[in-house]
């Protein structure tokens, strides 16, 4: 079993910055790839960013490429996604992933692959 707790949404200001973080417990973390997805109300759950097991690999929703940027620390158990140029279509819930049994420089960008789940944490863009 995995848990994943997130951190960092609140609200900012359109063209700002936030930085979402991502603990994980309950597994090796170098053992699991990692992603984030969002999904507004009304909306289906989109994705925004996947990293490999070993950091090397990565990939980007159309949305986000360019403005986000998605990392990790092994040694703190931790998946980060810093988000820059916010715009007020950023507002959503943001979700942490994992998914195990995956090779060391394999990413998922669909939610289904995805095997553990976070509560989530809201971003508010304000324009």
């Amino acid at each position: 079993q995995v848990q994943l707790v997130e951190s960092g949404g609140g609200l900012a200001q359109a063209g700002g910055s936030l930085r979402l973080s991502c603990a994980a417990s309950g597994r090796a973390f170098s053992s699991l790839a990692m992603g984030w997805f969002r999904q507004a109300p009304g909306n289906e759950r989109e994705f925004v960013a996947a990293i490999s097991r070993s950091g090397d690999s990565s990939n980007y929703g159309d949305a986000v490429t360019g403005r986000f940027t998605i990392s990790r620390d092994n040694a703190k158990n931790t998946v980060y996604l810093q988000m820059n140029s916010l715009k007020s279509e950023d507002t959503a819930v943001y979700y942490c992933a994992a998914k195990i049994n995956v090779g060391y420089n394999i990413y998922a960008y669909v939610a289904p692959a995805y095997d553990y789940w976070g509560q989530g944490t809201q971003v508010t863009v304000s324009s």
